[in-house]
């Protein structure tokens, strides 16, 4: 906006010499409870400079004290934040299913094994079968189904076999689905936009966020009658200069901003590189950019002429898209970033499937070695004889520990597919 005070001035129309002073504390200017004004429009309230020459968003307020030129250009205000990026889940093998599905699945997996052991043990006593641990081989079975590894146990008779065959289809359709969404999950990351409307910004936590001192946004989020605008105000934890004297603290993740559209891709283009991201909805739209005059500016008309002609002729809009460079690559979705064909996967894909095999493998270990003190147990010379012969503890250390086995085992096949 500089040239445009050069043409204004300058030597094309009124061969006047001009000085630019900055405004106080660097600030557009907001209102105070005595009625004055701070920043540069408190400078034209006051009559110490001639206009402002950095465009404004134009609202009544802003009028009663000072007058605005014809409208500039027209933009708007979004969140400006960090540019989201690709970030590694220990839980990641949860999520092809929401937390309501798995605890379908296990409630599930719990009613076919108790219908399962009661049919079975049913059709025992009506057909005189003899069994043995049914409930242990029934809830390694139902497991095994489960994760599509095969089982030699089946029940001998129809009523069992029913149950089979329809946990067999139910648990095909679930681990089809499961493998299916975790390979393109894994193969076609998704990147998680966590902010990307008012809505967002004040229902999350992480990234705090800052109103831009003495702005229209600071303003209007201040005398907001919404309960989104309210709690925006509210919940800031500071305020900072401008968009683009903060563009650094805000690429680097200290807070989140609202900001004009311009601003915001000047500051996406300021070092060729995409450090910052957009937010898709917007805060504030369609607010008309204008020159700032005091009251009763004579130059007020000549400028308005001047603002015509440059728009009629593309200078104005020529001068602004100089100002922004390098930001299509920018402007596209983070998701974008990971690049094109498919990526190898590396160790953090895995850092949860990896953290419960090691867990499995210490909680293996213990209990081979609890098997073995069975064992020993059972073979102390000092134990009477009868408890050589039948021991139910030791039997009982032998069923627990095959069962706590064959389940792990069973388990890491389910994370690993």
């Amino acid at each position: 906006m500089v040239l445009v005070a050069d043409i204004v001035y300058g030597k094309t129309y009124f061969f006047v010499r001009y000085q630019l002073l900055p405004a106080p504390g660097n600030l557009w200017g907001g209102p105070l409870p005595n009625g004055s004004w701070t920043g540069m429009l408190g400078m034209l309230q006051r009559q110490e400079v001639e206009l402002a020459i950095a465009p404004f968003f134009v609202t009544d307020q802003r009028e009663m004290v000072c007058d605005f030129s014809d409208p500039v250009y027209i933009d708007h205000q979004s969140i400006l934040m960090v540019r989201p990026q690709i970030q590694s889940d220990l839980s990641g093998f949860f999520k092809p299913f929401t937390s309501q599905v798995w605890i379908l699945v296990l409630m599930s997996l719990v009613l076919v094994i108790a219908a399962m052991n009661s049919v079975v043990r049913c059709e025992a006593r009506i057909f005189h079968i003899q069994h043995t641990s049914t409930c242990s081989k029934i809830t390694l079975w139902v497991i095994k189904a489960l994760s599509q590894e095969s089982s030699e146990w089946l029940p001998k008779k129809d009523g069992g076999r029913l149950i089979v065959t329809t946990w067999l289809l139910a648990s095909l359709v679930f681990m089809s689905s499961y493998s299916g969404i975790l390979t393109a999950m894994l193969t076609v990351p998704r990147v998680t936009i966590p902010i990307d409307s008012l809505e967002d910004l004040v229902s999350q936590t992480d990234l705090p966020w800052r109103l831009e001192a003495a702005s229209m946004m600071y303003s209007f989020f201040e005398e907001s009658e919404e309960d989104i605008g309210r709690k925006v105000f509210a919940e800031k934890v500071g305020t900072f200069q401008d968009c683009w004297a903060a563009r650094q603290n805000i690429a680097s993740g200290e807070f989140a901003a609202i900001c004009d559209s311009t601003t915001m891709m000047k500051a996406m283009s300021w070092d060729f590189r995409c450090h910052l991201y957009i937010s898709r909805e917007k805060a504030y739209s369609n607010g008309i950019l204008s020159i700032a005059f005091k009251t009763k500016s004579r130059y007020l008309s000549q400028v308005n002429k001047i603002l015509a002609h440059l728009k009629e002729t593309g200078h104005l809009g020529k001068w602004l898209g100089e100002q922004i460079t390098n930001t299509s690559v920018c402007l596209k979705p983070p998701s974008a970033d990971i690049g094109d064909g498919i990526s190898p996967l590396n160790l953090q894909a895995f850092a949860g499937p990896f953290l419960v095999l090691l867990v499995a493998v210490i909680r293996t270990g213990w209990t081979s070695m609890s098997q073995a003190r069975c064992v020993k147990w059972e073979h102390h010379p000092h134990l009477p004889d009868h408890h050589h012969h039948l021991s139910g503890h030791h039997l009982t250390c032998l069923v627990v520990t095959s069962t706590y086995l064959d389940i792990t085992s069973t388990y890491l096949v389910i994370t690993s597919t």
